[in-house]
């Protein structure tokens, strides 16, 4: 996986000591990117990347409050609280999941999706604000009585409805991607006020199979539009029950309803005046629950979903996500040459990983579960055929398809070829456009969606 934060200018706060750190943040959670190359070295890697995140973000956090005190910053209080969360809830939430999950790639992606969500944003946000340079995202939280309310309120209705034993791990999420969420957005309003409140309701993909899905005995592994419906009307019900603990809201009748991408979703959420935004770990997956008020509301980037068209809408939204996804194709090659000329010839319609050995591919897997691997057979150390039998004999990557890469294709390498059973092979001095025709074919004709 090539995930990597890139430091920018505007991330610079013009305080040496919190820039400093915040670099210093930046530069480790990279090295969870970057695990061992050798595979029984991986977990370790993951597990001292954390213990040197969890340090260096609890010797900033003071470092920043000490500041903060010294020039009599106002909201001083909110920002420690902030602070806390993330480091007593929201830190400990993702490291019990990769102990529990055995630093499984699914449980990677969250640690790093939500820590560096949560960095770059409040970065951005609650820092910049220290300087004047930005405004603070929590200045309309509800006071803490009503706060706990709204939590409990949740809480029970997670379990009345799905039996889930559920936990905040923040009370100030700021809108981090947490695996391949939904994003449902609801506007309400009455006829004589301008000012509207919004819900937001952010399910992890895997939540809606594992509980919605289930309750109406569909049996699927993906969204498809009726179980979405089902979802919407539920996270209606949801809300409904909600929004009776929040008394400002008496009178408000929903007067807009929304199904957002993540993108579309960061650009609403990041102007918001937020009262409530909790996340949750119900154990089958995220969740996260968001009220706002604003006058009037930014638009959502989204049609307006209607008794009328919501089977359109609906399907629209399944196939834009789908659309919005690149299939995952890692490259192992020992040459530079061919793993960056398959990138450039694959980079515009495919997620593209590379790797230059045998144990690089397997580091790669762990961290982001590719749809294809395009292995070269010919390497030095670990040849194709020793990662394919690796990979076979590893559950979590059996079943990933392998088309070896050779320089090649005389009858008798085709017949050793052969007889390891890949998915398929090729050799490497075809013209760029048939390797290109190849890889479609092949997802083409296997019929197989970005997972």
């Amino acid at each position: 996986m090539e995930g990597q934060l890139i430091w920018k200018d505007e991330y610079n706060i013009g305080v040496d000591i919190i820039d400093q750190e915040h670099k210093r943040l930046f530069k480790i959670i990279n090295k969870l990117f970057r695990f061992s190359d050798e595979k029984n070295k991986s977990q370790w890697a993951c597990q001292e990347g954390i213990k040197f995140f969890k340090d260096h973000a609890v010797k900033h956090f003071t470092e920043e409050e000490e500041y903060m005190a010294s020039i009599h910053y106002e909201r001083l209080n909110v920002h420690m609280h902030i602070h806390s969360e993330f480091r007593e809830r929201t830190l400990p939430a993702l490291e019990e999941e990769l102990e529990q999950t055995d630093y499984c790639a699914d449980s990677v992606e969250h640690f790093l999706g939500v820590c560096a969500g949560w960095l770059v944003g409040h970065t951005l946000m609650e820092d910049r604000a220290i300087t004047g340079k930005g405004r603070s995202r929590w200045v309309g939280l509800l006071p803490g009585r009503e706060q706990e309310a709204v939590k409990k309120v949740i809480l029970q209705l997670m379990y009345d409805l799905f039996h889930l034993e559920s936990y905040v791990i923040s009370d100030a999420y700021g809108g981090e991607k947490f695996g391949r969420g939904v994003y449902h957005r609801l506007v309400y309003g009455t006829d004589q006020e301008k000012e509207k409140y919004e819900i937001f309701l952010v399910f992890e993909e895997k939540l809606l199979i594992n509980t919605v899905g289930k309750t109406m005995g569909i049996k699927t592994n993906k969204l498809n539009t009726l179980l979405m419906n089902a979802a919407r009307f539920m996270a209606r019900q949801f809300a409904e029950h909600v929004r009776d603990h929040l008394t400002d809201m008496d009178g408000y009748e929903l007067k807009e309803e929304n199904l957002l991408t993540y993108d579309q979703f960061q650009e609403v959420f990041g102007n918001e005046k937020l009262q409530v935004s909790l996340l949750f770990d119900t154990g089958e997956g995220y969740f996260s629950y968001c009220t706002s008020v604003k006058r009037p509301p930014k638009k959502g980037g989204a049609a307006p979903i209607r008794i009328d068209n919501a089977m359109e809408e609906v399907g629209k939204y399944l196939m834009q996500r789908e659309g919005h996804r690149k299939r995952k194709v890692l490259v192992v090659d020992d040459s530079a040459t061919v793993r960056e000329g398959i990138r450039k010839l694959l980079d515009e319609d495919y997620d593209v990983a590379l790797a230059k050995s045998g144990a690089a591919a397997l580091r790669c897997m762990i961290l982001d579960k590719p749809e294809l691997v395009l292995l070269d057979y010919e390497m030095p150390v670990c040849d194709g055929q020793q990662v394919l039998e690796m990979m076979r004999s590893e559950e979590t990557f059996a079943d990933i398809p392998i088309i070896f890469l050779t320089g090649r294709a005389d009858m008798e390498t085709v017949k050793k070829l052969v007889a390891l059973k890949p998915d398929g092979y090729m050799v490497k001095y075809l013209k760029p456009a048939q390797i290109k025709q190849k890889i479609d074919e092949y997802f083409k004709r296997e019929n197989r969606l970005p997972i």
